[in-house]
């Protein structure tokens, strides 16, 4: 049982699996899936009340404060006991793009070349790491949304806002992952 959990799931299974958090969420709760708004609870809790944007009765959605620390306890024990120690598959030509520009480890789920300590420190990483998380916040924060709550979330209830947002979340990762990204990885 322990292996078939470790193998990867095939999309009939993940897909619904995922999709069906969002009538769970609604049927249980009347929530709403998302988890960009957590970081606006949490500095709701932690801050004065003097910062108009973060008074409001942030109590009602302690919920959402449970649910991210469930999905940080679940990788957590996803990582250390079901992930699985074989190599990560990919296919060749990607490989090969790769290793022109010096990206080789892939065993791993983060390229070590990228995604390290070390690699914070030089202009690549500081733009990848620390530039890069700052345009995912400020653009979840200016889309009203994540691309969980977008995507999921507002899709499957018909939202028209959500829908806008999505084709800009996918236009925007092909233009990073197709033009900007070999250009930062050549640094």
């Amino acid at each position: 049982m322990l292996e078939l959990i470790r193998q990867p799931w095939p999309w009939y299974i993940a897909g619904p699996l995922v999709g069906l958090t969002v009538p769970a969420l609604l049927i249980l709760g009347n929530k709403s899936f998302g988890i960009s708004g957590t970081l606006r609870h949490t500095c709701a809790m932690c801050m004065p009340a003097s910062i108009p944007f973060f008074t409001y009765d942030w109590k009602k959605e302690i919920w959402n404060m449970f649910f991210v620390m469930g999905i940080l306890i679940g990788g957590i024990v996803a990582f250390s006991f079901l992930s699985n120690p074989d190599p990560i598959i990919i296919d060749a030509g990607l490989r090969t793009d790769l290793a022109t520009y010096g990206i080789t480890n892939i065993n791993g789920m983060l390229p070590e070349q990228i995604f390290s300590w070390e690699n914070l420190l030089t202009l690549k990483g500081f733009i990848m790491i620390v530039i890069g998380g700052f345009l995912v916040g400020f653009g979840s924060r200016y889309a009203g949304g994540c691309t969980s709550g977008h995507s999921i979330s507002g899709l499957s209830n018909l939202q028209w806002p959500s829908l806008v947002a999505t084709c800009c979340f996918f236009i925007g990762g092909l233009i990073m992952a197709n033009f900007i990204l070999p250009y930062i990885l050549s640094l």
